[in-house]
């Protein structure tokens, strides 16, 4: 198996020196090339969409930054020969031509994103508060309240969770001795509860 995937692989090397493009060919729809408009599509990004993001996660774009000019134009031309020959302004241009910042810039341009992390957190604890406070005056204010918060509606609906044996392995259920119609541990937390002391009324 290994020889024949060897063979194949080396079918495809000859391929290749004689002169055959196996290079992926990226494929836009008109509407991704009206977005980019005419700025090359160099790579995959980071989700095979042409657009363009600083990341340091994907550091290289599906497209470049800039779109050509003349002058970017004859730096490429340029670029393809010895590098000695171009200047330090020259390599930046090539440079701010494909990316927009530098690794260090767009790190730093970070720095200052907790307070506006800061500022969401607050105005959502904020509306939380108002709105709760909303609720107390027009919802929660009407005299007298629903049957089912009088002790005596509550005493039934603990003896009706009791008769149903709600929650037999951990819950109400398993607290209960239904022998001694009483709870198991007389220490229990819930039996300090008023709600609790009169179950058999």
């Amino acid at each position: 198996m290994s020889l024949l995937l060897l063979k194949k692989a080396t079918a495809n090397l000859l391929k290749l020196k004689h002169g055959k493009n196996y290079f992926q060919i990226v494929k836009i729809s008109d509407h991704e090339r009206n977005m980019i408009g005419r700025r090359e599509v160099v790579g995959y990004g980071h989700n095979g969409q042409p657009t363009y993001v600083d990341r340091s996660d994907f550091p290289f774009p599906a497209i470049r930054w800039k779109e050509p000019t003349a002058e970017i134009e004859a730096l490429r031309e340029k670029e393809k020969g010895d590098w000695n020959e171009l200047s330090c302004e020259e390599k930046k241009n090539l440079y701010r031509a494909s990316f927009c910042q530098t690794f260090s810039e767009f790190n730093a341009s970070n720095s200052g994103e907790w307070k506006s992390m800061v500022a969401i957190l607050i105005f959502h604890i904020v509306a939380g508060l108002w709105l709760s406070y909303w609720f107390k005056i027009t919802i929660y204010k009407h005299d007298p309240l629903p049957g089912s918060f009088d002790e005596e509606s509550r005493r039934q609906q603990f003896r009706r969770l009791l008769d149903l044996k709600t929650n037999p392995i951990q819950g109400l259920a398993s607290k209960w001795d239904y022998e001694r119609d009483d709870w198991k541990n007389p220490n229990d937390p819930w039996k300090s509860k008023n709600i609790f002391e009169s179950h058999r009324d």
